[in-house]
């Protein structure tokens, strides 16, 4: 089965060979796109958060035949730069695995509200899990996101230490390499 689909602002053909066949597997083995994070394959987790035609849908349970002639934007094309940098500069970034979805999501709100709430983040996030914050930073870095959007300047620095640079020694070097 052939589907024709705009991802990411760009015409994509997939070629599926079952109907049910998610977008997130679409996305990730026959598109290439790798940005959408497969974790809970269930829809409970939020990290293959996608914008479908516009609306935040969990890409694992979206089926690729349901987006014919439809408009996907994942963590690449949704997510505006203030809202990265936000996420960098207030440390709302740990091990990475639910940071695209975290961020899609942050985008269709702040697309939605220029100036949410500690409420509204919330309810925004609510199905989007993390295990390594307690959300607080991801908190910060909306609304740093939110003041760098209305007012066109960079998302602010919030914690020194991700401006400081970090010159590793040659000991802890031997110790954080990957095998």
């Amino acid at each position: 089965m052939r589907v024709q689909m705009r991802v990411d602002g760009e015409a994509a053909v997939a070629e599926i060979d079952r109907p049910g066949e998610s977008l997130l597997a679409t996305l990730r083995d026959r598109l290439g796109r790798y940005g959408t994070k497969n974790a809970c394959e269930q829809g409970e987790c939020g990290s293959c958060t996608v914008l479908l035609d516009g609306d935040p849908v969990c890409a694992c349970l979206v089926a690729t035949a349901q987006c014919e002639g439809r408009e996907v934007k994942t963590v690449v094309g949704a997510v505006p730069r203030p809202v990265r940098d936000a996420f960098i500069a207030c440390g709302a970034v740990q091990c990475g695995f639910c940071t695209p979805g975290l961020l899609v999501s942050v985008a269709d709100l702040l697309a939605r509200d220029g100036d949410p709430n500690d409420v509204q983040i919330r309810e925004a996030l609510a199905g989007n899990l993390c295990r390594c914050t307690g959300y607080e930073k991801i908190i910060d870095a909306v609304h740093a996101a939110a003041e760098a959007m209305s007012d066109g300047t960079p998302a602010p620095s919030r914690r020194h230490w991700i401006t400081t640079p970090v010159v590793p020694s040659a000991a802890s070097d031997a110790t954080e390499a990957a095998p």
